[in-house]
């Protein structure tokens, strides 16, 4: 025997939407205060910026690129997008993660400090990394490695036992592909 089927006249309970990390391109004027405003709608709402980069990218124009990596609810990350564009030195925000175009990459300097075996497998491992030595003492090596994220910090785990020593990270940078800008 078939149980009853019940319907409802209350709506669902919204399921809990879970956190995704986003890439956001921020094209904003070039000029004094602007990044402490976008830093201070993020802090100002207790959103987390995981990386921000900020260059110039037309001198003509005044204009920058402020690339912010993010993690919220879609919601949130709506209402973040949603908040910066609000902004008056705002032109354009681009979710690039959304946007499923874009290349991302970014820029790490590793310090290790090693001898004997230890040396030689970070050499090893580095050159598998395809990460270069851009200083070189008896004692230590300073690699450069770029690429994705999730690359630098596989790089910087194994770097761990064999004596990593200091980590310097540049922060997301992300262009769309294709012939089309920002």
């Amino acid at each position: 025997m078939n149980a009853p089927t019940t319907t409802s006249h209350y709506p669902t309970a919204p399921t809990a939407q879970k956190p995704e990390s986003h890439t956001l391109s921020v094209l904003v004027d070039n000029e004094p205060g602007v990044l402490a405003r976008v830093i201070g709608l993020f802090s100002g709402r207790g959103y987390n910026i995981e990386s921000l980069t900020v260059s110039e990218t037309e001198h003509q124009k005044h204009l920058s690129l402020i690339t912010i990596v993010t993690t919220g609810t879609p919601m949130v990350i709506e209402q973040i997008k949603n908040q910066l564009e609000r902004l008056v030195p705002i032109h354009r925000v681009v979710d690039m993660t959304l946007n499923g175009t874009s290349i991302e990459r970014e820029l790490a300097m590793v310090k290790v400090r090693g001898k004997g075996d230890n040396r030689v497998e970070a050499l090893r491992l580095a050159d598998a990394f395809r990460a270069r030595v851009i200083d070189a003492t008896t004692e230590s090596f300073v690699f450069e490695i770029t690429g994705k994220s999730d690359k630098i910090e596989q790089f910087i785990e194994l770097m761990l036992p064999l004596g990593l020593v200091e980590v310097a990270r540049t922060g997301i940078a992300a262009i769309k592909r294709g012939p089309d800008g920002l």
